[in-house]
């Protein structure tokens, strides 16, 4: 069944789908972190509802155009129904495809690439048994290494790469980033109360930079 949510931002509103994976505060926390450019080239990889592009949107107007990008075209057609109710067909897009299949001619496109990840690691745990939230939480279709593999490739030179994962997966994703040119520039650990252990990291990473690390505060995720 779909549903109206508002963002409370300017009477923007996003549909979602009570059957299929409805996003979390963690979507959120990533626009929130995702650094902003007059006139950015957004991509929101895996998109889902497309609640993270639309909400980086929301709180940046100033960008030049966000494309959606999603394998499962239940969420592409929600996305795309989002977009025209907020009548924002002229900066948003919807790209119903597997980020695999991006071709050459995105290579270097974007300013800014946007991720909230499935965060299992392909052939950890036991997926959902709805086969589309387990797509959303789980290495299914796509893995964190392709995602930053791509990214370093449809990055243009000095673009951002903004992504959330779980803490116990940090290593690797640095060491990945590091490996494809992607050198990252500010990391964030998120906590649910005061005190406690990081669940969530986030992390910007950009193409072609000398590495100039900066560790922010702790946030605290109070919508958990």
């Amino acid at each position: 069944m779909l549903v109206l949510d508002d963002l409370l931002i300017d009477g923007i509103k996003i549909y979602q789908d009570d059957e299929l994976y409805r996003f979390t505060s963690d979507a959120v926390i990533l626009s929130k972190f995702a650094s902003f450019k007059k006139g950015d080239v957004v991509a929101d990889f895996c998109s889902g509802s497309g609640i993270v592009g639309l909400h980086f949107y929301a709180l940046n107007k100033a960008v030049k155009s966000v494309d959606l990008i999603e394998i499962q075209s239940e969420l592409s057609s929600i996305s795309q129904k989002t977009i025209e109710y907020n009548k924002l067909q002229d900066i948003f897009s919807v790209i119903n495809k597997p980020i695999q299949e991006l071709d050459k001619t995105f290579n270097g496109k974007y300013s800014l690439i946007l991720c909230n990840p499935p965060y299992k690691k392909a052939g950890s745990g036991e997926p959902n048994g709805n086969i589309k939230i387990a797509m959303c939480r789980h290495e299914i279709t796509v893995t964190q290494e392709e995602i930053i593999e791509i990214s370093a490739k449809k990055l243009k030179h000095g673009g951002r790469l903004c992504i959330c994962q779980r803490t116990e997966r940090l290593v690797d994703m640095i060491c990945k980033m590091v490996s494809v040119g992607l050198n990252p520039t500010r990391i964030q650990t998120v906590v649910t109360k005061k005190g406690g252990s990081p669940y969530l990291f986030l992390i910007e990473a950009v193409k072609g930079v000398k590495p100039q690390l900066k560790i922010l505060p702790e946030l605290i995720n109070e919508g958990m």
